[in-house]
């Protein structure tokens, strides 16, 4: 079945241009031209991914983000005109957004990233997922069940945040490198993209963590990684 995206941006030449790039890959593009529009096709014709653009009036890409993923966990990949700073991939993590691609981005990495998204979702729902379970006093981890708790209470998390997590409590008390966590979680093609990792864990462990700044889960091996503390 063929792949529907949804491509929201302002800009009438931009959103041409992508979706000559994507229907070329054999793709089925839905377009908008501002975010209302965005969320009336989203429910309408129920795309598979959401390429969004973040700088828009009235609603930007970051509220148009948050409105989708109440209600789906489907890949969001944001656009951004300027430089991705870290409090951007921040801001987009607690929208929920997967990805963050600054503009212009070129038709083969745009058309990987895309690829990429589409691996890790069709991955995550398959049902090959190991049945992990930890749990201790304070947290609980069902892998297979989606579902973390904090002391009897479930914990919301992204996505992204998900399958970080999930990925280092089926390896506890192994350290994970950051170019290993970057290829199961993102994809090879963010293999050299070591801040995300860093950015994601430091966000989770504010999630998780009692004390985040003296981590009793997720611990640090300098230069190399991360690990879960699983033993109980």
């Amino acid at each position: 079945m063929t792949k529907k995206i949804l491509v929201v941006d302002d800009e009438a030449v931009q959103l041409r241009l992508t979706e000559q790039v994507l229907v070329a890959k054999g793709y089925d593009v839905i377009k908008a031209g501002s975010a209302q529009e965005a969320i009336r096709l989203f429910y309408e014709r129920k795309p598979d991914l959401v390429l969004l653009d973040v700088m828009m009036p009235e609603i930007d890409g970051w509220q148009t983000c948050r409105l989708i993923r109440e209600v789906s966990d489907i890949p969001i990949i944001m656009l951004t005109g300027k430089r991705c700073a870290e409090d951007d991939i921040v801001r987009g993590l607690e929208c929920g957004a997967d990805e963050y691609l600054m503009k212009p981005v070129g038709n083969r990495e745009l058309s990987a990233r895309v690829r990429a998204a589409f691996r890790r979702a069709e991955s995550s729902s398959g049902n090959n997922r190991k049945k992990v379970l930890f749990s201790d006093d304070y947290l609980s981890v069902d892998v297979a069940g989606r579902k973390v708790t904090l002391n009897g209470q479930k914990l919301k998390l992204t996505p992204r945040e998900f399958r970080l997590l999930a990925l280092l409590v089926e390896n506890a008390d192994r350290v994970l490198s950051h170019q290993q966590m970057l290829e199961k979680v993102w994809g090879w093609e963010y293999i050299d993209d070591v801040d995300y990792v860093r950015i994601y864990i430091s966000h989770l462990r504010q999630k998780i963590e009692p004390e985040p700044s003296r981590p009793r889960y997720i611990l640090t091996e300098p230069g190399v990684g991360y690990s879960f503390h699983g033993a109980n």
